[in-house]
């Protein structure tokens, strides 16, 4: 906690007082153009990944960037209320779903029912993306794929999962249809740095380019 402390004390003698107008802006509204999905593991920056600033992305975050399906948690699903606020009330443009490398979560939909003792929670929750799990065992069973691959695969599996269960809800399935909405899938490889977009029409995760001014 002490480093926090004075990371705190730093923020507000350095960098708050070079933005303070800046930040008196950023008081009075937030017009953020994206909602950005990803996971709860603390090595995962949204910010950083993507040198945003405040204000710029509206972040959700979770274990294993989950987006329950519309009615599949009818009493206080936080998710669904922030893609309310999101897209209803901010208006944001774009949703990105941003899975990762190394997900623990995803790690976590193979273990047995014995590993989740004393954690109901994560239990019932990893239920959600057991469709993930499905489509691993079907298609990449272990007697024929390295754990390592099955791993990549079922967190690059996970992000369109959550893309498809992101249009079970009516106001984004309107969005699209109108034009004002569009959903991206990305992948981060911590260890290299790369992030990686789905490409519908090659069907795979493309290497994000940098492009030519």
């Amino acid at each position: 906690m002490e480093k926090l402390y004075k990371g705190i004390h730093t923020f507000q003698n350095s960098f708050f007082k070079k933005e303070e107008d800046f930040f008196r802006r950023l008081s009075e509204r937030q017009t953020p153009e994206v909602l950005f999905i990803t996971c709860a593991d603390s090595r995962v920056d949204p910010n950083l990944v993507t040198q945003s600033r405040p204000g710029e992305l509206f972040i959700v975050r979770n274990v294993g960037n989950i987006v329950p399906p519309h009615n599949a948690i009818n009493d206080k699903n936080s998710v669904a209320a922030a893609m309310e606020f999101a897209v209803m009330g901010l208006k944001v443009t774009d949703i990105i779903v941003c899975g990762h490398s190394n997900c623990g979560a995803m790690q976590a939909l193979f273990m047995e029912e014995k590993e989740f003792e004393g954690m109901h929670h994560l239990k019932e929750w990893m239920k959600l993306a057991s469709p993930v799990r499905h489509i691993v065992n079907r298609f990449y069973p272990a007697t024929h794929a390295s754990e390592e691959f099955r791993r990549r695969i079922a967190e690059e599996e996970n992000i369109l999962v959550q893309l498809s269960n992101i249009q079970t809800y009516p106001f984004v399935l309107q969005a699209l249809e109108e034009g004002t909405l569009h959903l991206h899938g990305w992948y981060y490889d911590i260890r290299t740095g790369d992030i990686f977009s789905f490409n519908p029409s090659t069907d795979k995760f493309e290497k994000i380019q940098r492009r030519s001014l």
